[in-house]
């Protein structure tokens, strides 16, 4: 039986993750942290420790998740390329995988493998994504990741002649690849990738309905992270084998 503390467990995600993990015969709610409901020891014994909370304070909660040794999977948002070097740095020399996941929606890691593939035959990419009106950072870590991911698996692009008339027009910058983000009442996290050149486009999209679309996902990061190789890991893809 694998002990779970999850941080950030009395929101919405933590919550819906603590009822995935109350139905799953191996896993087993070891405590449920939020400041406004005691501190960290409120997670001591467990074995890995789910990271749900905000941006602005992910970072002082690895540190602490890092000194009691305990594996982390981390579906907090805001993970750029500096955020993620600081982890590595972070996660050095530990006993304890860290596994930071974009998305723990498997279809949505499927819908960035398929961008990833389609990224090499088109010049011209752009990803667009929509989240509920609360969500606090933009863009989300899942197009980051995506947008990184087409930018790498190109060897070039086309960019559009068109001049911004309005900053932020034509959306973010992330390596080439133009980012737009909608926040909205009513959405949960959908993303579109659209891919273009003479004749054709191409479009991916994940449409996310409820929560549970999560939950999945989040099993997956809970009972894999102590098998990974690395002591930082990103995205489910090593775990799902693709």
């Amino acid at each position: 039986m694998i002990r779970v503390g999850i941080s950030g467990g009395y929101g919405r995600m933590g919550t819906m993750i603590a009822g995935a993990v109350d139905a799953a015969p191996d896993l087993e709610v070891g405590g449920r942290y939020d400041p406004k409901h005691g501190g960290h020891d409120v997670l001591a014994g467990c074995a890995v420790i789910v990271e749900v909370t905000r941006p602005d304070v992910v970072m002082d909660n690895l540190a602490e998740w890092r000194r009691m040794g305990v594996h982390a999977v981390v579906g907090t948002s805001g993970f750029d390329a500096a955020r993620l070097e600081r982890v590595a740095e972070l996660w050095e020399g530990a006993t304890s995988n860290c596994l930071i996941v974009p998305n723990f929606s498997i279809g949505a890691v499927l819908l960035m493998r398929f961008a990833e593939l389609a990224a090499p035959h088109f010049p011209m990419a752009e990803v667009i994504e929509y989240h509920h009106a609360d969500k606090p950072d933009a863009p989300s870590g899942t197009a980051l990741a995506t947008a990184r991911l087409i930018a790498g698996a190109r060897s070039g692009a086309t960019a559009s002649p068109s001049k911004e008339l309005v900053d932020g027009a034509l959306g973010a910058d992330v390596q080439g690849v133009r980012v737009h983000s909608v926040r909205m009442a009513g959405l949960i996290a959908d993303q579109d990738v659209i891919f273009g050149e003479p004749g054709q486009t191409l479009t991916v999209r994940h449409h996310t309905q409820t929560l549970q679309a999560f939950a999945p996902g989040v099993l997956v990061a809970l009972r894999g992270v102590g098998d990974l190789a690395d002591r930082l890991t990103v995205g489910l893809e090593p775990l799902l084998g693709i």
